[in-house]
């Protein structure tokens, strides 16, 4: 599928998420959050009342809907897509489903090179309805930026080779230093399954991309640039010529951040683990940066969110000073279930204001 100049691309010249990333002047600094449409808003849990998680996902005007919801109630500067980064894998065919208080389950773990060799590769007509939600969204969402997204070969093949969340990941790490020529297997076929995934999302009109790889964080340096950096590069390299900005994001990423920069990615997401101006040191120049308000922040009471934002966006300025294209605002990982819908909606108002 050719991305180069996909026919129901938007034109959004007044979009502050695209001018931000490309360095230019915004009316005002972007802001959206993680998990911005899920279970802290009411309309959300409503109208998923009695719907599984992956059944939502592949309802394309329920996603339409749902990602919808926070731009309507906050004003935020982009939507992003309602999905999971599972959902290329079951649409697939893979025998997974999400648990409500446990995550992502597999049925039938990969840990072999004959379990590799049996996983079956997407084809775009098997994430239609996540294509038809998308052009649905593009004709409501006027001059916000929508995000399409998936999940990085990585954190895909820790969720297969674990058979679900892991705390530490020793089956995933077993398999790459006792087998790597199958673990490169594995995230090669992720990649394409990603990166098929991705093209789809570009081909129906995305205005930009984002990268999950939740679980990187749990590497070292070295084995991430030998045993994952190749991976996310493919998938980055395959949607450059699409036109749209790429974003790549981790959790407990510090110690990575120069090399996830060299992924290929126009920004970098940081998590709340290590101020923006010293993330620009380690990503370097040329590149936009994206965060990084702790989520828990925002039970603390308003004095110490908006001191917590101020703090924030006073870094990105530095950083853009020093040569980051732009900054972003967002958390450093996803709103949790039970924040307040009201100040995710002030923090908004703030950050517009500054």
């Amino acid at each position: 599928m050719n991305t180069d100049t996909p026919s129901s691309r938007r034109l959004l010249p007044d979009a502050p998420l695209l001018a931000a990333i490309a360095g230019r002047p915004t009316s005002r600094r972007p802001v959206w959050f993680m998990r911005q449409a899920g279970r802290s808003l009411p309309e959300y849990r409503k109208i998923r009342a009695g719907i599984g998680m992956l059944d939502s996902c592949f309802d394309a005007e329920l996603v339409a809907e749902i990602t919808l919801q926070p731009v309507r109630r906050h004003d935020v500067d982009a939507a992003i897509l309602f999905s999971d980064i599972v959902v290329p894998l079951k649409a697939a065919g893979l025998d997974l489903d999400i648990v409500a208080g446990t995550g992502p389950v597999v049925a039938n773990p990969v840990r072999s090179a004959a379990d590799v060799a049996a996983l079956p590769k997407l084809d775009a007509d098997q994430v239609q309805p996540v294509s038809d939600a998308i052009e649905l969204l593009t004709k409501e969402l006027g001059q916000t930026a929508l995000i399409g997204f998936a999940g990085a070969p990585f954190t895909l093949a820790s969720y297969l080779v674990e058979g679900g969340p892991s705390r530490n990941h020793e089956k995933t790490k077993a398999l790459m230093r006792s087998d790597p020529a199958t673990w490169h297997a594995l995230l090669d076929g992720l990649a394409d399954t990603t990166i098929t995934f991705l093209q789809a999302q570009l081909a129906a009109g995305v205005d930009a991309i984002q990268l999950f790889d939740s679980w990187a964080g749990a590497l070292s340096l070295r084995d991430y640039r030998e045993f994952v950096l190749p991976h996310s590069t493919k998938v980055l390299d395959s949607v450059s010529g699409a036109g749209v900005p790429k974003i790549h994001f981790g959790v407990g990423t510090g110690e990575l951040l120069g090399a996830m920069g060299e992924a290929g990615a126009d920004v970098v997401g940081v998590d709340w683990r290590i101020p923006l101006d010293d993330a620009f040191r380690r990503v370097g120049p040329g590149k936009a940066l994206q965060g990084n308000l702790d989520p828990a922040v925002l039970f603390a009471g308003w004095d110490a969110v908006e001191s917590e934002v101020r703090r924030i966006v006073a870094e990105g300025d530095r950083a853009v000073k020093a040569g980051a294209t732009g900054h972003v605002f967002n958390l450093g990982h996803g709103v949790l279930p039970d924040t307040d819908p009201a100040v995710l909606t002030r923090v908004v108002e703030l950050v517009h204001s500054l």
